[in-house]
């Protein structure tokens, strides 16, 4: 079958005409094509560069939400729906999270009760805390993460890595969130029911923080949504990203994350 090829300048027209044909002044029209922008036109200009800037610096992760943030903490303000419409509009979008992967939660014994009941919110800095372990592939083999987020602020204030996910390292990275952090008495601190995180070990290191210790069911993930959250999010902008050779190459990177996040 022929296919018929149109020449578009056939339907080239003079402005002229084209004035003509809908009955608008040909004055008119160069008056209003020569206007410069109104400030609400230039307002959004500058915004579209800022998002950009603020996007490529996330390495496209960011949605418009943490766009958002990020325009304010530059000192900008403006609305979030309009950064919302402003990024579609450039056409940026934030890589998508990959499926859930296995969880490391092996069943343990131990009476400890849920203290948070799925409320990871706390009015102020050092009340509330989340915990919990991952892994990342290296050409060495795992390396394992193991943080501590304060509910307050949803910041890592602690952080340990190492080859194994033994009590070791969730110690560590108790002793690091203490270090950087005054944690007031009575704190809660909520994990899954891992066998290290209900070792008798790792009681005691709670108890020298005078930490509470809270944990979830057994292999339900929303029990410790905040710290599976963090996990995603690390894994989908940055993790599944890169290739790391070594456990060395993989604790810089995570390192710079997290200092960032």
């Amino acid at each position: 079958m022929e296919v018929m090829r149109l020449d578009t300048t056939e339907y080239a027209y003079s402005v002229e005409f084209m004035c003509e044909r809908l009955a608008v002044s040909k004055s008119g029209y160069y008056e209003w094509r020569d206007r410069p922008d109104s400030a609400t036109a230039r307002r959004r200009e500058e915004f579209k560069l800022l998002i950009k800037k603020a996007f490529n610096m996330s390495d496209d992760t960011y949605g418009y939400r943490r766009v958002h943030a990020q325009l304010a903490r530059w000192g900008h303000a403006p609305g979030l729906e309009l950064v919302r419409l402003l990024m579609r509009e450039l056409g940026l979008t934030p890589c998508q999270p990959k499926p859930k992967r296995v969880s490391l939660t092996q069943a343990a014994a131990g009476d400890v009760p849920d203290l948070v009941g799925l409320n990871f919110t706390a009015d102020a800095p050092g009340e509330k805390l989340v915990g919990d372990v991952t892994y990342v592939k290296t050409g060495e083999g795992w390396l394992y993460l193991a943080t501590v987020i304060g509910c307050c602020a949803k910041e890592v204030i602690g952080y340990a890595m190492d080859d194994h996910y033994q009590t070791p390292l969730i110690s560590r990275a108790i002793h690091n969130a203490a270090r950087n952090r005054k944690l007031t008495d009575g704190v809660i601190f909520h994990s899954d029911r891992g066998s290290n995180y209900m070792s008798a070990e790792f009681a005691a290191t709670l108890n020298r923080f005078g930490l509470r210790r809270s944990s979830g069911r057994t292999g339900v993930f929303w029990d410790n949504a905040m710290a599976e959250s963090f996990f995603d999010t690390l894994k989908n902008e940055r993790v599944s990203r890169v290739t790391y050779l070594t456990r060395e190459d993989a604790q810089r990177d995570i390192t710079r994350y997290i200092e960032i996040w």
